[in-house]
């Protein structure tokens, strides 16, 4: 089961997996700051920038998998 999936909070994801930010911002992501990050989910700020929602899920899923092997 993925961790992270596209209903997610922006802000909720950003805080709760801080490695997400490099991910985001490889997507194109760059609005981490805005007003509307705060409450929108995943998908709606994906779908707002033309980005591949479940792309981006699968290498946010990714990398925290891969933090987390790190850690073991």
């Amino acid at each position: 089961m993925a961790e992270i999936e596209k209903d997610i909070n922006i802000r909720e994801l950003v805080e709760k997996y801080p490695k997400s930010i490099a991910v985001l911002m490889k997507h194109g992501f760059h609005c981490l700051g805005c007003v509307a990050a705060q409450f929108e989910t995943l998908e709606q700020g994906a779908k707002a920038h033309g980005i591949d929602v479940d792309e981006l899920v699968k290498d946010l899923n990714e990398a925290v998998k891969e933090k987390k092997k790190k850690k073991q």
